[in-house]
């Protein structure tokens, strides 16, 4: 098959629509169940280049969750701890540290369950059961995936009463080196971004500082491929295998990094025991249950712990989580990786990263104050690696 009907493209009013091989060739690519929309393949085409591509520079199977053409997280296939597995709302799989594919999934969708919600999924490596068991659960609009066993597929098909996005990709394709784009009627044309990030690209380390460790360079890989697929501006925060905080498509970088480590804050903050321990009703979905955390540690709509509305979550009124606890206990965090997509234009990113346990920094390089940017990393006794290449995604 060379051409899918869409329903309509970005928007309703967005018709006729389709995806196809300009050449005449057949797509790469096949619908096993439901009608994946325009978004629906933008979505899944990126985050398969995301999660192909790091499965080749790390060696392990990966995972990423995806909206509106950025990713929320991209994971390793690393095992996760007791603390980790309840923070992910995955602890009672009591098979999951069998299957690497599904620790990533768990790790991808768990990092910013927010922003993950009716995500499209990414896996490098043939769906599992383990995997799909969790997925079953989640609130997704699809999934992209080499392969499916057949089990796994049975359970997939059956979700959104059989209406689940089920794509299955040629993991041999590979695109034409050239490729074309179209704004308000005029063609846009260049080379695809085939650049290789690997661990030879942290080379140049240009701080004082300059013991990277290789779980260090890990989480530089993740967060560089990371970049590649996210909406410029971008920054992400990586740590142990995963990025925990995404920080896309802003206009002023120091935004970007804000975004991205306070997401990263919150990542961290729901493995506290007052996150953990918080006594809710078991009559909570998953979604609520989301929300309630994030309201919980950000205080966001609604003081979630306030009287005549503890009890709507909560069998017992928890205590609120207090700036002051907080801080405390992000003071502990460090060993973070902090990844830019261009350069730092000023060392107040560096600033920001600081607060939220930053340790390792990887960035291009090239600006006129690369001097400011390098003096405020030596300030913490970070490790910063400049690669030279710039990853705008657009």
């Amino acid at each position: 098959m060379n051409e899918i009907q869409l329903k309509y493209g970005c928007n309703p009013n967005q018709k006729p629509a389709r995806i196809y091989m300009a050449d005449g060739s057949d797509l790469p690519l096949e619908v096993l169940n439901g009608r994946p929309g325009y978004i629906n393949f933008l979505d899944a085409l990126n985050s398969w280049q995301l999660v192909r591509e790091l499965r080749e520079a790390t060696g392990l199977p990966c995972a990423a969750s995806f909206k509106h053409v950025s990713p929320t997280s991209a994971a390793l296939g690393l095992k996760l701890d007791d603390r980790l597995k309840k923070a992910c709302f995955v602890d009672d799989i009591e098979c999951l540290d069998d299957s690497p594919l599904a620790c990533a999934f768990a790790r991808a969708r768990g990092t910013d369950r927010m922003s993950s919600y009716g995500d499209f999924i990414a896996l490098s490596d043939k769906c599992d059961v383990t995997t799909a068991l969790l997925i079953r659960r989640e609130v997704s609009d699809g999934i992209i995936a080499p392969d499916y066993d057949e089990d796994a597929l049975a359970i997939l098909k059956a979700k959104k009463k059989g209406n689940y996005n089920i794509i299955k990709i040629d993991p041999e394709y590979e695109c034409a080196p050239v490729e074309n784009k179209q704004v308000f009627g005029i063609t846009f044309q260049q080379n695809h971004n085939d650049y290789k990030i690997s661990r030879e690209l942290l080379n140049e380390i240009v701080t004082d500082n300059k013991d990277l460790t290789e779980e260090a360079a890990r989480d530089m890989i993740v967060a560089l491929i990371t970049l590649k697929y996210t909406q410029s501006n971008s920054v992400v925060f990586s740590y142990d295998g995963q990025a925990i905080g995404v920080g896309a498509g802003q206009q002023s970088r120091i935004h970007c990094t804000r975004l991205a480590g306070s997401k990263a804050d919150t990542w961290f903050l729901r493995q506290s025991d007052k996150v953990l321990n918080l006594p809710f009703r078991k009559d909570i979905s998953r979604p609520d249950r989301d929300n309630v955390i994030d309201g919980y540690i950000n205080k966001n709509e609604e003081d979630v712990t306030a009287e005549g509305i503890w009890q709507k979550y909560f069998t017992s009124r928890p205590e609120p989580f207090s700036t002051e606890e907080m801080r405390e206990y992000l003071s502990e965090i460090d060993g973070v990786t902090l990844g830019s997509d261009a350069f730092f234009p000023f060392g107040d990113n560096i600033e920001r990263a600081h607060r939220s346990g930053v340790r390792y920094v990887v960035q291009p390089g090239g600006s006129i104050r690369d001097d400011n940017v390098i003096e405020t990393c030596n300030k913490y006794g970070m490790v910063m690696c400049v690669t030279h290449m710039r990853l705008f995604h657009h």
